[in-house]
């Protein structure tokens, strides 16, 4: 059984508690279980929040750490657990340290702690790991947040369907799924109605002086 959560917790508010909604909305309208779209390890693994953190997060509850160094040593701890070589082997400070343009004292020093990063280290890291800036930075609801936004495109391409739709085939011709999406990420139907409404003034704005009927020239 998977692993997560039966509903939004009653307490959650802000952005990450919007996120959750949509998300819920999405799976139920593609007849997915919430355990599944909302699978604590994996979200966990996606966002580099600590799992107990992202249980409690979802659920509304206060949680997360606070201290920026401390984050940055439970996500790069994360990063060396999750993110393998080929061979299912985790890399060696060695071959961090050359992947991200530093010494290998340098990578020890992060690693144990011993030494506190600067954006530069975190930038590298991250490139060497092909995970999104901000990944070993971010505040914990934040970051728990971003990952599931990213569910929730990857469910809204899922309900798009695979192109055979008509709807969908309009939203690629005309190249709006961009804009669709974006507005789908807005955190209330206030937000999506005041674009609706900034589109129909653009449109306005934009629409062809009606033809001159010859009929009427003189």
């Amino acid at each position: 059984m998977t692993d997560g959560f039966s509903v939004p917790g009653p307490t959650a508010t802000g952005p990450l508690a919007a996120s959750v909604a949509r998300v819920t909305e999405l799976a139920d309208k593609l007849g997915m279980s919430h355990g599944e779209v909302f699978d604590v390890q994996k979200l966990s693994e996606a966002s580099g929040v600590p799992v107990d953190v992202v249980r409690a997060l979802l659920e509304g509850r206060a949680a997360g750490e606070p201290d920026l160094q401390a984050r940055f040593l439970q996500r790069f701890n994360l990063l060396r657990r999750t993110r393998l070589k080929p061979n299912g082997r985790r890399y060696t400070q060695q071959e961090i340290a050359d992947g991200a343009g530093m010494s290998r004292q340098q990578a020890g020093a992060l690693i144990n702690g011993d030494r506190r990063p600067t954006m530069e280290h975190c930038d590298a890291i991250q490139r060497f790991f092909k995970v999104h800036a901000g990944f070993l930075t971010a505040d914990d609801a934040d970051a728990l947040d971003g990952a599931l936004r990213r569910t929730e495109q990857r469910l809204l391409q899922d309900y798009a369907g695979d192109g055979g739709d008509p709807l969908e085939r309009l939203l690629q011709d005309h190249g709006v799924r961009g804009i669709a999406w974006r507005a789908a990420q807005l955190p209330s139907d206030k937000h999506r109605d005041k674009v609706t409404e900034w589109l129909d003034m653009l449109l306005e704005s934009v629409k062809p002086a009606p033809d001159t009927d010859p009929s009427t020239e003189p």
